[in-house]
């Protein structure tokens, strides 16, 4: 006899009622990127359809992001100055903080998280204070804590460290609560890979280290086993929500990850992910829609619960329409 599995896909009715996963605006994280400034709204020339906003200006994409039913946002701040010790990551009047402010004062939908960590911000641009070309550990662990309190201070309801130094999620759980943010929620980037992937976002944030590269704190992109065992230690010191980065060709530890903790689970779909199927769209070699929502549905197949994406608010209008 033969087994006919077609028969369940026979017909629009029965792959509907049988579809195992779908998309919706809810999975979506949209990362907004803020710079000093007034009446700035520019193209980032590395991520097609994204902008570095100015505070003034901020609304009008909070707004968009409320429209499309999106529920939350990362925001990452481009700063005027920069030294070595990424001082206007943690001042109360840093871009970040005050995106943070004006958020909040637009909306009282929206999710506001925070992404915390210095490369932006240090002259050297890596995610941590140098001791020669070596990035001190617990030295980093301070500041990171600054940051993540000035950001519990604006109003974030949820910090997320993407700096990869040990302990951090402990360290800043630790300052969040003596300081009475214990309601700050902490959303890890437990396994954040050491990818080619980041380029675009290299260049829209301005954050390439200027000598050497970021293999001694963040992840082998061989290793799988060493992933796990970070997002056990991030679990263990208090993270609400762990991430792995980059998404698309890390689906196995997505996977792995969705298996193992009881917590949930992000990932992050990056630059690089983003610009490749811009590109091939452009030169006419692959159906842009098809592709990208295809590419967020095996994520979220995956096992993630949220996927932070350039495509956000996109495919929120491609899922808008095809449910007309």
């Amino acid at each position: 006899m033969i087994k006919r599995g077609r028969r369940l896909r026979e017909t629009a009715f029965i792959r509907d009622m049988v579809r195992e996963n779908t998309l919706t605006s809810n999975d979506f994280i949209f990362p907004i990127f803020v710079v000093e400034g007034e009446n700035i709204k520019e193209e980032i020339s590395s991520l097609e359809g994204n902008y570095h906003w100015s505070i003034d200006r901020l609304p009008e994409v909070i707004k968009e992001v409320e429209d499309l039913g999106i529920k939350g946002v990362i925001l990452f701040g481009l700063p005027e100055h920069k030294d070595c010790t990424g001082s206007e990551a943690y001042s109360e009047s840093g871009i970040v903080q005050k995106a943070v402010a004006k958020t909040r004062e637009t909306s009282d939908k929206l999710y506001v998280i925070t992404d915390v960590c210095m490369c932006q911000y240090t002259d050297h641009g890596h995610c941590g204070i140098l001791d020669g070309d070596v990035v001190n550990n617990d030295r980093t662990l301070v500041k990171i804590g600054e940051i993540a309190l000035s950001h519990a201070k604006a109003g974030a309801h949820m910090v997320a460290p993407s700096d990869m130094m040990d302990g951090r999620v402990g360290y800043i759980r630790n300052i969040l609560d003596i300081n009475g943010y214990e309601n700050v929620a902490i959303m890890s980037y437990s396994a954040k890979y050491c990818s080619a992937f980041y380029g675009p976002f290299r260049a829209a944030a301005n954050s390439a280290p200027k000598s050497g590269d970021r293999r001694t704190y963040q992840m082998d992109p061989a290793n799988a086993r060493e992933a796990l065992h970070e997002i056990d230690m991030d679990v263990e010191e208090g993270a609400d929500i762990i991430m792995v980065k980059p998404a698309l060709s890390y689906l196995d530890i997505i996977k792995g990850a969705k298996e193992r903790v009881n917590v949930p689970v992000c990932a992050y779909s990056v630059s690089g992910e983003f610009a490749i199927v811009k590109a091939g769209a452009k030169l006419g070699l692959i159906n842009e829609k098809a592709v990208a929502l295809e590419m967020l549905l095996s994520i979220k197949r995956a096992g993630a619960d949220m996927i932070i994406t350039y495509y956000a608010l996109e495919a929120s209008k491609w899922i808008k329409e095809d449910n007309k």
